[in-house]
């Protein structure tokens, strides 16, 4: 059971699996330290490969309260706010589709990411330079996930093209196939044709 602290993310890839339960992953998450504090947590899924690309998913909180529940989502986003300190259990299943393999990316995000340079026990505003490391750190985040979101339309792009080029490949062989047979086919009608024997009758007079 994997610890997720503040402003930590936890992202996978859940794969090959065809039986009725895909993947059920159990998340520990601090609880708020005071009534105006609240984990800020964000669940996001996306079927890579794998049938029509979509799968069931489902999170409940501590007390078994269903927080999200989806049928057959290709890919999605779900923001919560976890009120209470305890373990959080989010699911894939594959009920519907039990003979097809798929792979499934999620991320998993709880808290925010902590400030570059805390502003407690400053005196001081941010110096041009700190100001500037704080752009690019926001902007290196920005450039993960673009980095992130493109890799997975990648694999994806791949496993369909993949599919298709399969089924473009025992396409073609099953054509070859009829061809050939139709082919020794054709030259066996035509060669009846010229060998039909006739009986012939001669009468002899006496």
């Amino acid at each position: 059971m994997p610890r997720l602290g503040s402003a930590q993310r936890w992202a996978a890839a859940a794969g090959r699996w065809g039986h009725r339960l895909l993947v059920l992953l159990l998340l520990l998450v601090p609880g708020p330290g005071g009534a105006s504090e609240i984990t800020k947590c964000t669940l996001e899924f996306q079927v890579i490969t794998g049938g029509h690309y979509d799968v069931d998913c489902r999170l409940e909180d501590p007390d078994g309260n269903v927080l999200y529940k989806e049928m057959k989502k290709q890919y999605d986003s779900f923001t919560f706010t976890a009120s209470k300190n305890g373990t959080y259990k989010f699911c894939f299943s594959n009920e519907f589709s039990t003979f097809t393999h798929k792979t499934v990316y999620f991320d998993f995000q709880v808290g925010e990411d902590p400030p570059l340079f805390p502003s407690e026990n400053r005196v001081s505003a941010l110096t041009q330079m700190e100001s500037a490391c704080v752009s690019i750190h926001e902007a290196l985040k920005s450039v993960i996930d673009y980095q992130t979101h493109f890799r997975l339309r990648e694999a994806q792009g791949r496993s369909r093209a993949e599919d298709l080029n399969t089924r473009v490949a025992y396409w073609s062989v099953g054509e070859a196939l009829i061809l050939l047979v139709v082919s020794i086919g054709q030259v066996f009608l035509l060669k009846s044709f010229f060998s039909d024997k006739r009986t012939t009758t001669t009468r002899v007079g006496s």
